[in-house]
């Protein structure tokens, strides 16, 4: 601990404070640390969670990865949330040299040393490839991990191009970070997450994906996600029960219609719901104004109902300023369901 502390006593700034404060809970006598969800269907959750177990959760990433002693990591996460901590968990367990940078959207723009490992979210690495220099400095780093959000195809095209290795991680604050992996790019590039060894996955009654991992949870978890699961164990994401809209008696996974209109709206947008008194709930489709990229409503109107069929298009699409996100920037689906309450009556 001491070491840790001399190293770090001359930044006595954000984010080197958050730094020692977490290595002082980290090695005090509590067996569990405090944590919290991102928030990203509904408000944060506070939940505690055994030392122990985020130990595991360290290893069984460090020997999936290869990461070993002295390899260097960027810390750029929020340490509020588990996948920060987890970085420092994984430095601490196998020996990692911390490259820290307060959490911002260009993680990399002063990062001058060669990196082994980085977690980062998806827009942190979208804002990385829009700068040359950042971009550059992403494909140097040896192992990428993306977390904390969906990849849209956009930019899972861009890094299939990148010649590191980079993954994509599935996994939650109660799984202690992720439980399986995704490669984005090269040979073994795929739709489907593999789960690490120890990990027992299966499918609920309505298709959710079920996690027994043992050593990082107590618990079996049931979780959100409706899945596809094959024979050789791996699973592909096809979205969030809650994200399942009922509209007129048709089931609307929220997710795979937003997958459609990505090839065709090029700003930030998410689909949402509204209740309606003949179809129970009516979609409502949320886009961003963009000044800069001049999109023709009408155009839209016409080009969404081109690409989707008639029980998926939106009755309405709202023009918004920007989109509600949780502390950890993902898309606040609770707020998209109000702030189009708000806006649209039937």
């Amino acid at each position: 601990m001491e070491t840790y502390r001399k190293g770090l006593s001359s930044f006595p700034d954000n984010p080197y404070q958050e730094l020692l404060q977490f290595l002082d809970e980290w090695f005090d006598e509590s067996p569990t640390l405090r944590v919290f969800t991102s928030g990203s269907t509904g408000t944060p959750k506070e939940l505690l969670v055994r030392k122990e177990q985020m130990m595991n959760s360290a290893r069984i990433t460090c020997e999936a990865l290869h990461l070993q002693k002295g390899d260097k990591a960027l810390l750029c996460m929020p340490l509020r949330y588990i996948a920060g901590k987890m970085v420092v968990v994984r430095a601490l367990v196998a020996g990692l040299e911390l490259i820290v940078r307060e959490p911002s959207g260009h993680p990399l723009a002063d990062v001058n040393e060669h990196l082994r490992f980085a977690a980062m979210i998806p827009l942190q690495v979208f804002n990385s490839l829009s700068v040359p220099q950042e971009a550059s400095r992403l494909e140097d780093t040896d192992i990428l991990i993306i977390g904390g959000g969906a990849i849209d195809k956009q930019l899972e095209t861009a890094l299939r191009k990148m010649k590191n290795t980079i993954y994509s991680t599935y996994g939650m604050t109660e799984t202690l970070s992720h439980i399986a992996l995704r490669r984005l790019n090269g040979t073994e590039a795929s739709e489907r997450y593999t789960p690490f060894p120890l990990v027992s996955i299966s499918l609920s009654a309505d298709h959710t994906l079920v996690i027994h991992a043992p050593q990082v949870c107590d618990e079996t978890l049931v979780t959100n996600d409706v899945v596809e699961l094959f024979p050789d164990g791996t699973f592909q994401i096809i979205g969030r029960k809650d994200n399942i809209i009922n509209s007129g008696g048709i089931k609307i996974q929220t997710e795979c219609v937003e997958k459609t209109l990505r090839s065709i709206i090029s700003v930030n947008f998410a689909l949402t719901a509204v209740p309606h008194p003949k179809f129970g709930e009516a979609l409502v489709l949320l886009v961003e104004k963009d000044n800069e990229k001049k999109i023709d409503p009408k155009e839209l109107e016409g080009q969404v109902k081109s690409v989707l069929p008639k029980y998926q298009q939106p009755k309405q699409i709202l023009w918004i300023e920007a989109l509600p996100l949780t502390q950890t920037g993902k898309i606040s689906r609770a707020e998209c369901r109000k702030l189009a309450a708000e806006l649209v009556h039937y």
